[in-house]
């Protein structure tokens, strides 16, 4: 016991100073030379990017510069490794964890430049297709680093020895394991499922605007789990994503931002039509904001009391048509009460004789 405390003292280690030495030139001669190595590769890169007038490689070789530096500087530790025991006795196990952290750093940042590139390529795609495209990239993007991040994590855990032999030990019970993992992940595999239907059915996109439960609104982002929807007032309405694949629901601008949209009036039934008709179409017709493709008055519904106009109108985009509506709302009646007051609906009370007690207290001498 004794002479095994003796050598655990300080004073009686003994260090082979010449192994130090050489493991840390070969250390420093592998990573010099990879970074050499790096900075000649990348510079010839960037001088043939720089070549093309496409921004999409510039913008590729940004995002992943990082990682494919220190990937050259992981390979030129490995290479020095291999001329030295030493060195590569401490290496070994280190490099089997970085490598799939480096391999997933580099995926990760290749997907995100991918999407950055598809991206920059629909600022001159007409509206609607701009609209399919970012729906697309956008979730199809969020499943490949979902997929990255989880392979990489397990690449990196499966890389430690310990946990390497417990997995092995589950294996044996790898059934009972698959159905309680199965059980845990529904909601999660249900997402990603409706995700992919989202992106390749697109009943909605990325900047759509639809009708949710009676909310209306903008689509601000698609999620595996959940949509996001502005409304006017700058609320936001988090919605599932299953929700637009199991229930129905409205969307305004699937096909194109044209819209026709109604104005009602509740007018006298002696009203007459014709010189309301002739003013709408003048105004709605000279109306900055109208496409010149629809404006239509209809009498829709007549009752005892009042009849119901039905303006329709029609614009370019959805909020310039919400504009149109709320001006000819206001110019029609200001323009009614102004040359047709009787065309308004007003409702009277006649009291024959008047009210007694009304009449009681006029009286002369009260």
């Amino acid at each position: 016991m004794q002479h095994m405390l003796d050598t655990l003292k300080p004073e009686n280690w003994s260090i082979d100073w010449n192994i130090i030495a050489l493991s840390a030139v070969s250390l420093a001669l592998g990573l010099l030379g990879a970074y050499l190595l790096y900075r000649l590769a990348y510079a010839v890169v960037t001088r043939l990017a720089k070549r093309s007038e496409n921004e999409a490689d510039d913008l590729i070789l940004e995002r992943i510069r990082r990682p494919i530096k220190w990937s050259f500087l992981t390979i030129g530790v490995s290479l020095a490794a291999q001329a030295n025991l030493e060195l590569a006795r401490f290496w070994e196990p280190l490099g089997v964890f970085l490598q799939p952290a480096l391999l997933g750093w580099l995926a990760y940042n290749f997907v995100k430049a991918m999407t950055a590139v598809m991206e920059l390529r629909m600022e001159t795609q007409d509206p609607v297709a701009m609209r399919s495209r970012r729906t697309r990239i956008a979730v199809l993007s969020r499943i490949a680093t979902m997929a990255i991040l989880t392979i990489t994590v397990g690449l990196m855990l499966f890389s430690i020895p310990s946990v390497q032999a417990i997995g092995t030990t589950m294996l044996a019970s790898a059934g009972l394991v698959a159905l309680a993992v199965g059980a845990a992940a529904q909601p999660t595999l249900k997402s990603i499922i409706a995700g992919l239907q989202v992106a390749l059915t697109e009943p909605m996109r990325i900047g759509d605007l639809v009708v949710v439960d009676g909310h209306t609104g903008r689509v601000e982002e698609i999620r595996m789990s959940f949509v996001t929807l502005r409304i006017w007032d700058e609320r936001l309405i988090i919605i599932p994503t299953e929700r637009f694949l199991d229930e129905s629901f409205e969307n305004w601008s699937r096909r194109s931002e044209q819209l026709s949209g109604p104005v009602f009036l509740h007018l006298d039934p002696a009203t007459k039509i014709a010189p309301i008709r002739e003013e709408f179409e003048r105004y709605t017709n000279n109306h900055e904001l109208h496409d010149g493709r629809a404006a239509t008055l209809l009498m829709t519904e007549a009752y005892p009391e009042s009849v119901e106009l039905r303006l329709s109108m029609s614009a370019a985009t959805i909020s310039n048509l919400w504009d149109l509506r709320c001006d000819v709302r206001e110019h029609m009646l200001g323009w009614i009460g102004t040359n047709m007051p009787d065309a308004l609906i007003r409702h009277r009370l006649e009291v024959p004789g008047g009210h007694a007690k009304a009449g009681e207290a006029d009286a002369p001498g009260d």
